[in-house]
C-alpha cells in the first residue's frame, strides 16, 4: 500500500474535517473543516476547485454518477451544486425558510433529498428541476435517512419517528421507535421467499444502543437487536470480516502513521477500491494508493507494468536489465512496449517514450482519430486499435528516410465493410481480426496483404508467437484455436476455458510451441506439436492455480512473470514445468510424472536426464515411442541403442534420411503399431505402395487385397495364394477355394502349382473328392499326394487315400491303407519298397495264420521281430541252424530260451546249457550240467558272459567237491573268496605248479591281506615244503602287492643272477622294467640298479657299435665293461679278448696292452680262443703304449670339461645322464629322449643310429625319425631320480 498524497491545510489543523469521493470513477475528492470552504482535489493531490460557503458545512453529497457535488451550509437556504464536467458551481434556492440539515442523492435517478431541522423536506429533481417541498414529514430535525434501489426515501429524526416516502414526497410507511435514530440504511432480508429482491428492510441505531430492523412487508414486526451495556454505544455498523489480531495472514497491509498522535478520524474507500482516504483529529488527510489498474505489456522478454497511477515501470528479467522507472504525465489507460520505446495514453491520446540504456527519454505525443482500445508496438512500429480502426504509424517517423505512403497507413480500407476488433504487432507483419471473421496478414516489409483467414464468426482477441508464424486466436462463441498461416490451417484448442482473459506464447526458444492461456483464476498450459505421426494437433498439458488479481505478462521456461494490482510483479512455476526443480530429492511416483510432463512439452534432454535417474526400461521405452510420436528419429536411435533395441536401431537408421514426411510418419506410426495410421499415410506418400507392402507383411490380406485393386493389380493373384493359405489354417475352406482359383496366373508356373495344390486339397475338404485327386494326381508334387492322402485317409475315403500315398511312393502310408481295407494283394505288392516294420509285422501275421510259414518269416525278419523268427524256424520250418544263427546276432533271451528248449528235447544237453545261460537262465544251466557231468562247458560258456558271484561260487564248490584244486581257486577268486582260492591254488600238483602260483599271487595281490601275503611267501621261500622257488615269482608277488622297493630289491638279484648265467639281455630287462615302474611311482631309484643297468646297456650298445663299424665307441664300451669284469663271471675272457681287439683296431694301444696283460694271467691264458691268442702275446711280449686321446666335453651341471664317457663330473661330484644311444654324458645343447621310455639321448647321435636301427636300445620299442624331438629345456631331466 503506497501514500499517493497528503493534505495539511492551515486552517484545518486542530479540527476535524469531513471529506467525500466522487461517486463511480473516483477522480475527485471534496474536503472541508472549519474554514466555510469546501474544497475538491484531483486523484493526484491536485486541487481543482473550491466551493465557499455562507457557514460552516453542513452536508455534502455526489450524486450515483458522480457529475454533481450538493452542499449544504448553516446560515443558507442555498444548495451548492459543483458541476465536475465543466468545473462550474451554481447555487438552488431550496424555498426553506428553516436551516437544512440533512441532504442525500438518489440511488437511481437524479433525485436530492433535503431535510430540515423543524422537519420539513424537499425533493428536487435535477432532470426536470421540479422541486416538491414537503412540510411536516417530521415535527423534529430529520437527522438522517437513506434511498433505495426503487426511489423509496426513508427518514429519521428528532421526533423519534421513521417515515418512508416515495419520490413525490407522499409517506408510505412511518413507525415510531424508542429513542433518536442514526445511521439508517436499506438493505435486503433473506427470507423464505426467495423471489423477493427488492430493498425492502431498513435498519437503523437506534438511541446508539438498539439496532432496529422495519421490513416494510411486515410492518407489524419490526427487530429490535439490543447489546449489552458494555459494550459502549454503537457508532456504525455493517456486514464486515472478524479478524483475529493474533492471526494476520488474511491482512493485506498495516499502515502506521507515527506523525499523527491524536488519533484517527474516519477511513472511505473509492468505489473502485484503488484509494483509501484517511482523515486524523488533527486535521490532515491522507490518501493511500491500495490497488492499481492492471496495466501492463510485454515484447520478446522486456515487460512494462504501471507501479504507481503515474509511473510505469520498464524491466527485462530475462536478460537481467535493471528496471527503469518512467514517470508519465497522465494517470493512463492504456500501456505498451516495444523492442526500444514504451507508450502510454488514454482516451484518444498516447505518449511515447525511447528506452535508451540506463535513461527514458520522451519522444512525442500523438492523437487519434478516436478513442485508443490498445496499442501494439514493435521496433518501428507503432499501431492503434480504436473505434474498430488500426492505424499503422512509424514511431520516430524522422529517424528513418521513410517514404511518405509507408509512415501511416488506416486499416481496414474504406470500402472494406467490418470492424476490427483486435490487433497484434510482430517484427514483420501487423496482424488484425474483425468482426466477420477474417484473420489479415499485412507484410511492413513489402508494406502489402501476405495472407487473410476466415473464420465462421468474429475473432475476438489474437495473440501471435514471438515469431509471427503461429497465432492463438479467440472467436466471439469464446473458443480457442491455433491459426498456421504457413499452412492455412486452423487447430482447435482442447478444453479450451470460455473465461479466458488471455494467452501468452512461451519466449524461451527451445519450447516453440508452448503457450498458456489465462483467467482470474488459472493458468492453463497448451503445447502445440507441429510434427507429429498424427499430423498437427493442440493438447493442453496442465493448469496452475494463479494468486489473486495476478496478471501474467510473460512466460520463459515455465516461469510466469505476472503484475498484482500492488503495482509488482511476481514469478509463479508452472506445474507443467516442476520437472526443472531438483529430481534427486523426488519419489518413484513423482518422477514418471516428471517423465510425462517433459515428454507433452517434447521436453526430451530433460526427459533423457529423468529415465537416467529412473534406470527403469519402461521410462525408456515411454521415451523412445514419445520420439517416434514425434518424428525425432535420431534421439529415437540414441535412446533405442541405450536400452538395447538392436532391431529398431537398425530400422530407424534405415529410414532417417527420408525427405518425404509422409513416408517417414507412416514408417514410424507402424513401429508404433497404429497400422491404420500408417496405412493412410502411406497413401499420402510419395510411395503409396509401402501401404500394401505393410498389410502384405502384417497378413492383413482384405485391406491388402482392398489396396493392391488400386495400386497393384498385378499383385492380386499373389496376395490371393497368401490369403488362401492363412484362410486354410483357420477353417475356412471355402473361401480358401475361391481364393487359391483367383490366385492362378497362367505364366509363373511354382505360384500356380501352389495354387493348383491348394485347389486340390480344398476340394478334397469340401467333398469334391473326384475333382480334388485328380488335381492331385496330375500335381508333380509327392507332399501334395501324400497331404491329400491324410485328408482322405480321415475322411475314411481309404482306396483313394492309398491310390494317392502309393502315387506319391509314400509306400508305407499306401501299405497301411491297404492293411486297413484288408487288401493284402496290393500289401504284397508293396511290400518290397516298405521299411516300417509295423507294415511287416501286420503282414507276417496274417501270412502265419495262412500257414505260408516262409513268406512270414521273411516278414517277421524284415519287421525285426526275431522271436517270432525263432519259433517259426523251430516250430513250423525244422531249421534249427538258422534259429541258433538268428540267437548268437541277436542275444534274444527269449529266443535263446527258445533254442535251449528244442535241444534239451533233442538230449543235446552241451548246446542246451550254452542257450539257457545265454537266456540268463543259469541255474538251470548249472542244475543242468551237474546232472550230466557238463561243468565244462558250463564253465567256458559262463565265463565269456556277465556272472553273478553266486554262479562262480556254485562252480567253485563242485570243482572243490571233485579234488580239482586249480578250477576251484580259479572260480574262488572270481567271487572273492580269496583265501579259499589261495588254499587251492597251494594245493595244486607240481605239473600245474607254474599256473597255480601265477593265479596265487594274483589272489594275494587282489586280496591285499598280510595273513594270506605271509603265507604265499612261506611257500615261495620253500619253508611248507623245502623247495625254495624261482625268485621271479617273489618279484612278481611284490609288484602285485605294490611293493616296490622290495620289488627292486627282489629284481637286482634277480638280474645278478641272470647276469651271472651269462643272459645279459634278460637281465637287462629286467633292471630296466623295474626302473620304468619306481620312475612311474616317482621312487628313487637305488643306485645299484642304475649303476647295474648302465653297465649291461653298455655291453649292449658294444654289438651294435661293432656291427656299424665304429669300433671307437665300441672300444669306450668294451673298456667300461672290462672295469667291472667281475659282473660277467660266465664270459671274463671272451669279453677281455673282444675289449683288446677293439680297443687295438680303435688305436688304443696302451688300454689294448692293459687288457692283454690281464689275459696272460695263469687262470686266463689257457681258456683263450687260439685265434687270437698269438697275437694276444705278441702284444705283451712288444708293448706299444700309444693311445689317442679321449676328446673332452662339458658337464650339463657345471661345464666342467671332463672325458665324453666318464660320468661321473670331477668338478661338482654329480653323476651326468647318459646317452642311450652311445653310452657317453650328455650334453645340454644337444638333448632328446626316447618317446617311449623317456630315457636321455644325444639328438646328433641318436639320429645317427636310427638310420640303421628301428628300435631304442633301452625299451626295444619301435623307433622313427619323425618321433624324435630336440629339447632346449632339459633341466627336469638332470634332477636326480637315483639315490645318492
Amino acid at each position: 500500500m503506497k501514500r499517493v498524497f497528503t493534505l495539511l491545510e492551515k486552517t484545518w489543523l486542530g479540527t476535524p474535517i469531513w471529506f467525500t469521493w466522487q461517486k463511480t470513477s473516483g477522480n475527485y475528492l471534496a474536503v472541508t473543516g472549519a474554514d466555510h470552504i469546501v474544497k475538491i482535489f484531483d486523484r493526484h493531490g491536485q486541487q481543482r476547485s473550491e466551493i465557499n460557503l455562507s457557514g460552516n458545512c453542513v452536508a455534502m453529497d455526489w450524486d450515483k454518477d458522480g457529475d454533481i457535488l450538493a452542499v449544504i451550509a448553516e446560515k443558507s437556504s442555498y444548495i451548492y451544486l459543483w458541476d465536475a464536467n465543466t468545473n462550474k458551481t451554481s447555487q438552488l434556492d431550496s424555498g426553506m425558510r428553516d436551516q437544512m440539515s440533512f441532504l442525500l442523492w438518489s440511488k437511481f435517478g437524479s433525485f436530492l433529498a433535503v431535510g430540515t431541522v423543524k422537519g420539513n423536506l424537499l425533493i428536487y429533481n435535477r432532470q426536470t428541476s421540479r422541486k416538491i417541498p414537503v412540510l411536516g414529514k417530521h415535527t423534529k430535525r430529520i437527522t438522517c435517512g437513506c434511498w433505495n434501489a426503487e426511489n423509496m426515501l426513508a427518514l429519521g429524526g428528532e421526533d423519534k419517528m421513521i417515515t418512508v416516502s416515495n419520490q413525490e414526497g407522499d409517506t408510505i410507511r412511518q413507525t415510531p421507535v424508542r429513542s433518536e435514530p442514526s445511521d439508517m440504511q436499506f438493505s435486503m432480508m433473506k427470507t423464505d421467499d426467495r423471489t423477493s429482491a427488492a430493498e425492502s428492510t431498513i435498519s437503523v441505531v437506534v438511541g446508539k444502543k438498539t439496532l432496529f430492523l422495519f421490513n416494510l412487508s411486515e410492518p407489524d414486526n419490526p427487530i429490535d437487536l439490543e447489546f449489552q451495556q458494555q459494550y459502549g454505544n454503537i457508532v456504525c455498523y455493517s456486514c464486515i470480516k472478524i479478524h483475529d489480531l493474533a492471526d494476520l495472514k488474511d491482512m493485506y497491509a498495516i499502515i502506521n502513521l507515527d506523525d499523527e498522535n491524536k488519533g484517527l478520524g474516519t477511513l472511505s474507500w473509492t468505489e473502485d477500491g484503488q484509494l483509501l482516504a484517511l482523515s486524523t483529529q488533527s486535521g490532515s488527510l491522507h490518501v493511500f494508493l491500495t490497488k492499481l489498474p492492471i496495466l501492463g505489456d510485454a515484447c520478446s522478454t522486456r515487460i512494462a507494468y504501471l507501479t504507481s497511477l503515474l509511473e510505469v515501470t520498464v524491466a527485462n528479467p530475462v536478460e537481467g536489465e535493471l528496471p527503469v522507472t518512467v514517470s508519465v504525465h497522465v494517470e493512463p489507460n492504456f500501456v505498451a512496449v516495444g523492442l526500444y520505446h514504451l507508450a502510454v495514453g488514454m482516451n484518444n491520446r498516447a505518449w511515447f517514450y525511447v528506452l535508451e540504456e540506463n535513461a527514458v527519454k520522451k519522444l512525442k505525443d500523438m492523437e487519434y482519430l478516436g478513442t485508443v482500445a490498445s496499442i501494439c508496438l514493435h521496433s518501428d512500429y507503432a499501431a492503434a486499435l480504436f473505434e474498430g480502426k488500426v492505424q499503422l504509424h512509424l514511431i520516430e517517423s524522422e529517424v528513418l528516410d521513410a517514404q511518405e505512403e509507408r509512415e501511416t497507413r488506416l486499416f481496414p480500407a474504406v470500402d472494406d465493410k467490418c470492424r476490427i476488433l483486435c490487433h497484434a504487432l510482430t517484427s514483420d507483419f501487423l496482424i488484425y481480426g474483425t468482426d466477420t471473421g477474417v484473420i489479415q496478414y499485412f507484410y511492413i516489409e513489402d508494406w502489402q496483404f501476405v495472407n487473410d483467414y476466415r473464420h465462421p464468426v468474429g475473432v475476438k482477441k489474437i495473440f501471435p508467437d514471438p515469431n509471427g508464424t503461429r497465432l492463438v486466436f479467440i472467436d466471439e462463441k469464446s473458443e480457442g484455436f491455433v491459426y498456421c498461416p504457413v499452412k492455412d490451417a486452423t487447430y482447435e484448442i482442447p478444453d479450451f476455458p470460455p473465461t479466458i482473459k488471455g494467452v501468452l506464447w512461451e519466449n524461451w526458444p527451445v519450447d516453440k510451441g508452448v503457450f498458456i492461456a489465462y483467467d482470474d483464476d488459472k493458468v492453463y498450459t497448451y503445447v502445440f506439436h507441429k510434427d507429429t505421426i498424427q499430423g498437427s494437433k493442440v493438447i493442453l498439458a496442465g493448469g496452475t492455480k494463479v494468486p489473486f488479481s495476478h496478471k501474467p505478462l510473460l512466460l520463459y521456461n515455465g516461469e510466469l512473470t505476472c503484475q498484482t494490482q500492488s503495482g509488482k510483479i511476481n514469478n509463479i512455476y508452472l506445474s507443467t514445468h516442476s520437472f526443472l526443480e531438483s529430481l534427486k530429492d523426488m519419489g518413484t511416483n513423482e518422477r514418471r510424472q516428471m517423465l510425462t510432463q517433459t515428454l507433452m512439452l517434447k521436453r526430451f534432454p530433460d526427459a533423457w536426464e529423468v529415465c537416467k535417474i529412473l534406470n527403469d526400461h519402461a521410462a525408456w521405452n515411454e521415451l523412445a515411442r514419445a520420439c517416434l510420436y514425434h518424428m525425432e528419429v535420431e534421439f529415437a536411435i540414441r535412446v533405442y541403442r541405450t536400452i538395447g533395441n538392436v532391431g529398431m536401431v537398425m530400422s530407424l537408421e534405415q529410414i532417417k534420411g527420408i525427405e518425404d514426411c509422409h513416408l517417414l510418419a507412416g514408417h514410424l506410426a507402424m513401429f508404433t503399431s497404429d497400422f491404420n495410421l500408417a496405412q493412410d499415410l502411406y497413401l499420402a506418400s510419395s510411395c503409396p505402395v509401402a501401404a500394401l507392402e505393410m498389410r502384405r507383411d502384417l497378413q492383413h490380406w482384405d485391406s491388402a487385397l482392398q489396396l493392391a485393386k488400386r495400386l497393384a493389380p498385378d499383385q492380386i493373384p499373389f496376395i490371393s495364394k497368401e490369403y488362401a493359405i492363412q484362410l486354410e489354417f483357420t477353417g475356412d475352406y471355402v473361401n480358401a477355394l475361391a481364393h487359391y482359383e483367383k490366385g492362378i496366373t497362367g505364366d509363373n508356373k511354382e505360384h500356380d502349382e501352389v495354387c493348383l495344390a491348394g485347389i486340390a486339397q480344398m476340394s478334397i475338404r469340401m467333398g469334391d473328392i473326384r475333382r480334388g485327386v485328380s488335381q492331385a494326381l496330375k500335381h508333380p508334387s509327392r507332399v501334395l499326394k501324400r497331404d491329400c492322402g491324410a485328408i482322405l485317409e480321415n475322411m475314411k475315403q481309404f482306396s483313394e487315400a492309398a491310390q494317392l500315398y502309393e502315387k506319391g511312393l509314400y509306400y508305407d502310408k499306401a501299405a497301411s491303407v491297404y492293411i486297413r481295407c484288408k487288401n493284402w494283394a496290393k500289401v504284397g505288392e508293396l511290400l518290397p519298397h516298405v521299411s516300417s516294420p509295423k507294415i511287416h509285422l501286420q503282414f507276417a501275421k496274417a501270412k502265419e495264420a495262412d500257414g505260408r510259414y516262409k513268406e512270414a518269416v521273411v516278414a517277421y525278419e524284415n519287421a525285426k521281430q526275431w522271436n517270432s523268427v525263432i519259433r517259426i524256424y523251430l516250430d513250423h520250418l525244422n531249421n534249427p541252424e538258422k534259429a541258433v544263427r538268428i540267437v548268437r546276432e541277436t542275444q534274444s533271451l527269449d529266443g535263446a530260451k527258445m533254442v535251449a528248449r528244442f535241444f534239451l528235447q533233442l538230449g543235446d544237453y552241451g548246446s542246451a546249457i550254452q542257450f539257457l545261460v545265454m537266456s540268463k537262465c543259469n541255474n538251470e544251466a548249472f542244475t543242468l550240467a551237474q546232472q550230466h557231468n557238463k561243468m565244462e562247458i558250463y564253465v567256458d560258456v559262463i565265463g565269456s558272459g556277465d556272472t553273478t558271484n553266486e554262479d562262480y561260487q556254485s562252480i567253485a564248490l563242485y570243482f572243490e567237491g571233485e579234488k580239482r584244486h586249480f578250477q576251484a581257486g580259479k572260480f574262488f577268486l572270481l567271487c572273492g573268496q580269496y583265501a579259499r582260492a589261495l588254499k587251492h591254488f597251494l594245493k595244486c600238483p607240481n605239473s600245474e605248479d607254474n599256473a597255480a602260483l601265477e593265479m596265487a599271487i594274483e589272489t594275494v595281490g587282489q586280496a591285499k591281506d598280510d595273513v594270506l601275503t605271509s603265507q604265499l611267501i612261506d611257500h615261495l621261500m620253500g619253508e611248507s615244503d623245502g623247495m625254495p622257488k624261482d625268485a621271479k615269482y617273489l618279484f612278481r608277488l611284490y609288484m602285485a602287492l605294490k611293493q616296490y622297493r622290495e620289488a627292486a630289491r627282489t629284481a637286482i638279484i634277480i638280474a645278478r643272477e641272470e647276469q651271472s648265467a651269462g643272459n645279459y639281455r634278460n637281465a637287462h630287462d629286467v633292471l630296466f622294467s623295474m626302473y620304468a615302474e619306481l620312475k612311474a611311482q616317482k621312487i628313487k631309484i637305488p643306485s645299484e640298479m642304475a649303476t647295474n643297468l648302465m653297465i649291461l646297456h653298455s655291453y649292449i650298445l658294444v654289438k651294435i657299435h661293432v656291427k656299424n663299424g665304429d669300433h671307437m665307441k665300441g672300444a669306450r664300451m668294451l673298456i667300461r665293461v672290462a672295469n667291472n669284469i667281475s659282473k660277467f663271471p660266465s664270459h671274463i675272457v671272451p669279453i677281455l679278448t673282444s675289449t683288446v681287439i677293439e680297443c687295438h683296431r680303435a688305436g688304443l694301444k696302451n688300454s689294448a696292452f692293459s687288457f692283454a696283460a690281464t689275459l696272460m694271467r695263469p687262470e686266463y691264458r689257457n681258456k683263450i680262443d687260439a685265434k687270437y691268442k698269438k697275437k694276444i702275446e705278441a702284444m705283451v711280449r712288444r708293448p706299444d703304449t700309444s693311445e689317442t686321446e679321449e676328446a673332452t666335453t662339458p658337464c650339463p651341471f657345471c661345464e666342467f670339461l671332463l672325458p665324453e664317457c666318464e660320468l661321473l663330473c670331477p668338478g661338482c661330484k654329480n653323476n651326468i645322464p647318459y646317452c642311450i644311444a652311445t653310452g657317453r654324458h650328455m650334453l645340454k645343447d644337444d638333448w632328446t629322449v626316447c618317446p617311449h621310455c623317456d630315457f636321455p639321448a644325444l639328438y646328433s647321435e641318436f639320429k645317427r643310429m636310427l638310420n640303421t636301427e628301428r628300435t631304442c636300445p633301452m625299451c626295444s620299442e619301435r623307433l622313427n625319425l619323425a618321433q624324435l624331438k630336440k629339447i632346449s629345456d632339459y633341466t627336469q631331466y638332470l634332477q636326480t631320480e637315483v639315490e645318492q
